[in-house]
This record gives C-alpha cells, sequence and structure tokens, in this order.
C-alpha cells in the first residue's frame, strides 16, 4: 500500500545530466523527510541527498555537493534528483526513500529511513 517508484535513469555520459522522480503512493509525502541513495555493486548503500518535511534543510554527499540537487512537490506527491555534470563514479542504482521528520534530513544513514523504492539504475560511461 505504501509504495515509493523511483524513473529517470539510464545510461548518461560523462557529464551530461539526468532527473531522478520518485513518486509515493498510498500516503502523502508531506509529513516526512526525503532521502536519496545510491548503491553500486560491491559496495554499501549510502546516502545521496536529503531534503527535509518542511523542505527548508537539505544536505548531501560530499561526492555530490555542487552536482546534484534534490527538491520535493507535495502537490504532486513526488521527490526529484537533478543530476548535472555526471561522473562514472556516480554509476549505481538510485533508491528515494522516507523517514519521519525525527530521523530524517540531516541524516544520511539509511537506517534511518523507513519506507524505499524499487530503485532505478543509473549507468554513466562513454
Amino acid at each position: 500500500q505504501l509504495q515509493l517508484v523511483e524513473s529517470g535513469g539510464g545510461l548518461i555520459q560523462p557529464g551530461g545530466s539526468l532527473r531522478l522522480s520518485c513518486v509515493a503512493s498510498g500516503f502523502t509525502l508531506d509529513y516526512y523527510a526525503l532521502g536519496w541513495f545510491r548503491q553500486a555493486p560491491g559496495k554499501e548503500r549510502e546516502g545521496v541527498s536529503c531534503i527535509s518535511q518542511g523542505g527548508t534543510e537539505t544536505d548531501y554527499a560530499d561526492s555530490v555537493k555542487g552536482r546534484f540537487t534534490i527538491s520535493r512537490d507535495n502537490a504532486k506527491n513526488t521527490v526529484y534528483l537533478q543530476m548535472n555534470n555526471l561522473k562514472p563514479e556516480d554509476t549505481a542504482v538510485y533508491y528515494c526513500a522516507a523517514a519521519h521528520p525525527a530521523t530524517g534530513c540531516p541524516n544520511l544513514h539509511p537506517l534511518g529511513y523507513d519506507h524505499w523504492g524499487q530503485g532505478t539504475q543509473v549507468t554513466v560511461s562513454s
């Protein structure tokens, strides 16, 4: 019933841009902090970015600062991740997740998030 579905991934050349979307159903995102995470083969899942329940705070992993931007549209029950100047090391499966405000942004640890999407593959390669 509570579901998050990511979309927008694909194959992109280094330096290119992608915009990921995550749409929620079964619950409203108004009352949740939201995060984007990624996992590459052989690596642990890592936090990429988050946005607070009120939308007034955001946080980013050092590796993506200045390149990625998180945003939310509560009317559409959607959270976005704009990814610019993509690098090969950005290649991973990207997941969106929702957390109760008390354990949400600026927390980027996966254990702080309760609801997860299935993920969308992003491959950065020439």
